[in-house]
């Protein structure tokens, strides 16, 4: 209620209400000043408000006293129950936990005013989960009630908390959640057998390795806790066989570690025992954490392949054997109960194993062809054997065979050498170091000796030192050689084995003499430089090679001056009758140069026509020696010229060595007639060569030989 002191009651003030909730939550009367609540409120949804009054005169409007502020607190009542805002709750605790152990707190909110009355003060209880769980009335911490809770008889437990206010007096407010609780597995259990004696049936045919049966010892616990080792405890059979654990199943699987064999022993007893892996030291006073049981092992008998005397055969031979010759045997047998007979063949795989053969019955293998060891030095191949009552059971062995070697090859030279030898050598001066070589298998302690054959021993000019270990040097036995006199010399040298028969064989080594300086540093072994003068120099040797070169140039454009010279004065005029001539400055190819004339324009067109025949002849394989007449014999230039023809037609080295042309045929209707002076008329008297003096250096020779021929004459008397 408001009032101002200008009021007198007659109606002259009027009251306004302004501010928080003025007009929608309050209201005002404008004649008494009276405040009211127009709707229901709640302190949780604004605990104040804060409003502002004003007198003002009613005819006016004027304030009669200044804005005034004034504020409505709500009153707190129990109208809300406490929540738990974070329920329901999931929680765990470990099996077997003492009494008390702390499993989760929960916590309820109430919306009413803690500091008026008991509204929001909370009490926690159990409403279901008893006797298992307890909780703090004030706290809200759950805990457990009863020990040795185990999870393997019962893992889940829910459990109902009601949260009341007014401190759980009656009257208050409620308000409830689930807790949901689980047991957490511990190793509380060992495993354990669900019997004490497991029986297995094995085949004895059972590979090693594979599994051949399973057992399972039972751990009530879970997860990691329940993990089982598995170990066979050292007696009876137990070295046989293995055992692991299945990680899946946790099962035991036994393994087959040596193969089986029914006839030797037909069933074996040993023990496996079944530990946990993870323990917990707060249950060791349950009792050890492990089970044994018995397993018993049958072997049953199968039908068996055969079986080897042994698992690899390895035989000997000598290379050249003959074919059939028996070089070993080998030997299965069936070792079951009612044993059968064995048969025995080769495994054909490729053409290499039909160099062996074996007999079906008694397994002795032969050979089937000639065996080289140099060829093939070892043979490798199957044999299968299969048992008559049962072909379908075999079994297989290695057989491998080595060709022993036989003394066939003689030792060579291992290398061509080489070798050369100072001619400034001195007397037992090793040059050369040789080694052999033998095609055939060396047996240990072969040894090959040198020496030199027999025709070489009593020349003094190289020896043969055998060193004894597969090598030998060669030795100068004079002091100083001569490339002049002798260039090559040719070692023979015998090499010899030490094998059974002996073989041996004559090398011939090539040694070559080459000047060397003082040091014995060879410096040429040419054959050019036998001729060289001994002390020129590398500059005066280019000097001499540059002149020659000179000279040669020089003759060369000569003859090339020369024959131009020639060719431009045997060319004839355009208006010559015998301007069909061709003039060839050239040899010529002989009879393969086809296209540089036709060989036919020379030829008597007559003789052609009457003779096709080539006219070729085989040079003769006699070489005649060529000499040069005595010019006092030089009587007829027709004779001179007949005994060159007849020696250049008997020397199959000059050419043309497989056709001989004749140019017989000078041709008809000659203007300038014969130019040869073989059928001339004229006698030797009447000729006269003197002016074949005044022909020049050229013409000497056949100046002399004519000039002779006047001279002598043996009718003249002086």
């Amino acid at each position: 209620k408001l009032h101002s002191d200008l009021d007198k009651g007659v109606g002259t003030v009027k009251y306004t209400l302004s501010g928080d909730g003025a007009g929608t939550v309050f209201t005002i009367d404008e004649t008494t000043g009276d405040i009211h609540a127009i709707r229901s409120l709640d302190r949780e949804e604004k605990p104040f408000y804060t409003l502002r009054a004003q007198a003002v005169d009613v005819d006016t409007k004027k304030p009669l006293e200044p804005e005034s502020e004034f504020i409505i607190k709500v009153q707190d009542i129990n109208d809300n129950e406490p929540k738990f805002l974070d329920g329901p709750y999931v929680a765990s605790v470990p099996e077997m936990s003492p009494v008390g152990a702390y499993v989760l707190q929960v916590k309820a909110t109430d919306a009413d005013d803690p500091t008026y009355g008991n509204s929001a003060r909370v009490v926690y209880s159990i409403l279901q989960g008893q006797p298992y769980f307890s909780i703090d009335p004030k706290t809200g911490v759950i805990r457990t009630a009863l020990p040795n809770m185990d999870r393997e008889v019962k893992e889940q437990y829910q459990v109902l908390i009601q949260a009341k206010d007014m401190g759980g007096q009656l009257g208050g407010l409620a308000g409830t959640t689930t807790v949901n609780i689980t047991l957490t597995d511990v190793n509380d259990n060992p495993p354990r057998f669900p019997k004490s004696i497991f029986h297995l049936k094995v085949p004895e045919s059972s590979h090693v390795g594979s599994a051949i049966g399973r057992i399972r010892a039972v751990d009530p616990d879970f997860g990691k806790n329940a993990e089982i080792e598995y170990n066979i405890v050292p007696g009876d059979g137990g070295n046989l066989f293995d055992i692991t654990t299945d990680e899946y199943t946790q099962e035991g699987v036994i393994k087959l570690k040596k193969p089986l064999d029914f006839e030797t022993k037909k069933a074996y007893t040993f023990k496996v025992e079944a530990s946990n892996l993870h323990l917990d030291h707060r249950f060791h006073s349950v009792g050890p954490f492990k089970d044994t049981a018995t397993v018993k092992i049958n072997v049953l008998d199968m039908d068996e392949p055969p079986v080897f005397s042994k698992p690899m055969y390895t035989m000997e031979v000598y290379e050249d054997t003959p074919v059939g010759t028996i070089i070993g045997a080998v030997t299965a047998q069936d070792l079951d109960a009612g044993s059968s007979s064995v048969r025995y063949f080769i495994d054909w795989k490729n053409d290499v194993d039909s160099y062996f053969t074996i007999d079906a019955t008694e397994g002795t293998i032969a050979t089937n062809e000639l065996l080289d060891r140099e060829s093939t030095a070892q043979y490798n191949f199957s044999i299968i054997a299969s048992k008559v009552s049962n072909p379908l059971l075999t079994s297989k062995v290695n057989v491998i065979i080595n060709v022993l070697d036989v003394n066939e090859f003689p030792p060579e030279i291992s290398v061509p050498y080489e070798t050369s030898v100072c001619e400034n050598a001195k007397p037992g001066q090793v040059i050369q170091t040789i080694t052999a070589a033998d095609k055939d298998l060396s047996p240990a302690g072969q040894r090959f000796s040198f020496k030199l054959s027999s025709e070489a021993t009593n020349k003094p000019n190289f020896t043969v030192h055998d060193y004894r270990n597969n090598t030998a040097g060669i030795e100068t036995r004079r002091n100083g050689y001569s490339r002049r006199q002798q260039e090559l010399y040719f070692l023979p040298i015998v090499i010899e084995d030490s094998s059974y028969p002996v073989q041996s064989s004559t090398n011939t080594l090539t040694i070559r003499v080459c000047r060397c300086d003082s040091d014995g540093t060879i410096q040429s072994c040419n054959v050019e430089a036998i001729f060289l003068p001994v002390g020129l120099s590398t500059g005066a040797l280019i000097a001499i090679l540059l002149c020659i070169v000179i000279l040669l140039v020089i003759v060369v454009l000569y003859v090339a001056l020369r024959r131009q010279k020639k060719k431009d004065t045997l060319m004839t005029s355009k208006e010559d009758i015998r301007d069909n001539v061709i003039h060839y400055d050239d040899e010529g190819g002989g009879e393969e140069d086809t296209q540089a004339f036709d060989i036919g324009a020379l030829r008597n067109p007559k003789v052609i026509e009457d003779n096709k025949i080539r006219r070729d002849i085989k040079p003769e394989t006699l070489r005649f020696p060529r000499h040069r007449p005595p010019a006092e014999d030089n009587t007829d230039i027709r004779d001179f010229i007949n005994q060159r023809l007849q020696e250049n037609d008997v020397d199959p080295s000059a050419p043309p060595y497989d056709s001989l042309a004749t140019y017989a045929y000078e041709g008809n209707g000659s203007v300038a007639e014969s130019l040869s002076s073989i059928d001339s008329l004229t006698t030797e008297a009447d000729q006269d060569y003197d002016y074949l003096s005044d022909w020049g250096p050229r013409f000497k020779i056949l100046a002399d030989m004519f000039g002779e021929e006047e001279s002598y004459n043996p009718d003249k008397v002086t």
